[in-house]
């Protein structure tokens, strides 16, 4: 079960219509680990809708980038919808930290690589999948230590939705003057070296603590 001190922060957990979702959503048989699930499916459409925009032009091109961009936001709800229904719903279970974890790197490799293989670029598109993976790796390697969870940036899991769904929006609009593939290979970069920076700085902050004089 996800312990809730574990959770990341977000303010969007305190909004009215993640609340009433979470109440409507209760009250099904669907279970925490099944919207996680879904999550890797949002991903996956949003990872081939990525590829097809890399592959096409003009209005399916810009459809296609819209369409990536709006399910990389579906994921990131199911991710928050997920963690709700487990805790403030109490519908937990044994394995749901595993689901919590696992589905959200697979999401990762999903869009990033697929944005890298629109672009014909995959060692990028992999390059950002991996760096991602590691920051993820490196945060619950603290914890394992038995340290907090860090979540720090500048590049974690919100960022980096944030940015590949602003580069698609701002892709599809530069789609008009044949710069859309540039805005998105600009995007792939800033997640790269984003989320490497990420990593090392939780690196860097994991071993400083365990550093520390115990009291």
């Amino acid at each position: 079960m996800v312990n809730e001190n574990d959770r990341r922060p977000l303010a969007s957990r305190d909004t009215g219509w993640a609340n009433r979702l979470t109440q409507i959503l209760a009250k099904t048989s669907i279970t925490p680990n099944q919207i996680s699930i879904a999550s890797m499916g949002a991903a996956l459409i949003a990872g081939l809708l990525f590829y097809l925009a890399g592959q096409t032009g003009g209005g399916l091109r810009i459809a296609a980038l819209l369409g990536g961009g709006l399910f990389c936001q579906l994921r990131l709800i199911c991710n928050l919808l997920d963690g709700m229904v487990a805790v403030e719903a109490g519908k937990g279970s044994p394995d749901g930290a595993f689901w919590n974890e696992m589905p959200d790197r697979v999401s990762d490799i999903l869009i990033l690589a697929g944005i890298g293989y629109g672009l014909d670029i995959p060692t990028l598109g992999w390059a950002a999948a991996a760096f991602s993976v590691l920051t993820a790796y490196v945060r619950e390697l603290g914890h394992a230590t038995g340290l907090a969870v860090d979540f720090c940036g500048p590049m974690a899991k919100p960022q980096r939705m944030a940015t590949v769904t602003l580069a698609a929006v701002l892709a599809s609009i530069a789609t008009l003057w044949g710069y859309s593939a540039l805005v998105m290979q600009i995007a792939l970069w800033i997640v790269t070296v984003g989320a490497a920076a990420t990593a090392l700085r939780r690196s860097t902050r994991m071993v400083k603590q365990l550093n520390q004089p115990k009291a």
